[in-house]
């Protein structure tokens, strides 16, 4: 058994150009999100929306139950239509990326991505409006972060990126439009956390390519926090009640 064990560790991983490892079979970490997903909207359904209360995401309630950040990404309206949607682009982003990057970094983008979308909200949320009660749900600040990780790595790759600004384009413009109830703060913010990551990951020099993907992980991670921190310091004290 140990000689087995000491071969297949000599036996080289195949790598991706951008330095994931290469696997068969599933996209392990793509069916994990879409049920996770999936299951909580059910969940939604069930409770009559006491599921959503306790983990939907509003600028006001976020500094003092900051989780809410990253669980709305997992939400969803009670419709069909939106969970369909961010589903159907997870899955059609979400595979080629978790190959091309490996897990981890997948992870890494599609969570503070998430993160981003939130903190984008709470960015352009204006304390003395409605929009500063408003609750938010869903993946797409997530899915925008895949969006613009997806065209920095095809632009690396030496890919046609055409159709997938063309989606990004359509899907921006779609926030904008008076009635959608779209909230476009957390397409921007994922969108932005996406192509910083997707630069950081797509082009990180090969010889320092571990290093450089943690660093701007860290990076973006430690930005998210800082614009958070600074936003909630400058809201006067009598917003909160």
């Amino acid at each position: 058994m140990d000689c087995v064990r000491e071969q297949a560790r000599s036996v080289p991983r195949t790598q991706t150009a951008l330095g994931g490892t290469v696997r068969g079979g599933r996209p392990v970490v793509t069916l994990t999100i879409v049920a996770l997903c999936v299951g909580s909207w059910l969940l939604q359904l069930a409770t009559g929306g006491d599921w959503t209360q306790r983990l939907a995401f509003a600028p006001f309630i976020g500094e003092t139950e900051p989780y809410r950040f990253l669980t709305a990404a997992f939400l969803h309206s009670t419709g069909v239509f939106h969970i369909l949607f961010n589903m159907y682009a997870l899955w059609i982003t979400g595979p080629f990326l978790e190959q091309m990057l490996g897990r981890v970094r997948f992870v890494a983008l599609y969570v503070l991505a998430a993160l981003g979308g939130s903190v984008g909200v709470l960015l352009l949320a204006d304390p003395t409006t409605q929009s500063w009660y408003t609750a938010v749900v869903g993946a797409s600040g997530a899915v925008f972060g895949l969006f613009g990780a997806i065209l920095l790595v095809l632009r690396r790759l030496g890919r046609n990126a055409t159709q997938i600004l063309v989606l990004i384009g359509i899907n921006v413009a779609i926030g904008f439009i008076p009635g959608t109830n779209i909230a476009w703060q957390a397409h921007l913010g994922g969108l932005a956390v996406g192509l910083i990551l997707g630069a950081g990951y797509a082009y990180a020099p090969k010889a320092r390519r571990t290093l450089w993907s943690v660093g701007v992980t860290v990076l973006v991670a430690v930005a998210l926090v800082a614009l958070t921190v600074l936003k909630y310091a400058s809201v006067p004290e009598i917003v909160f009640f």
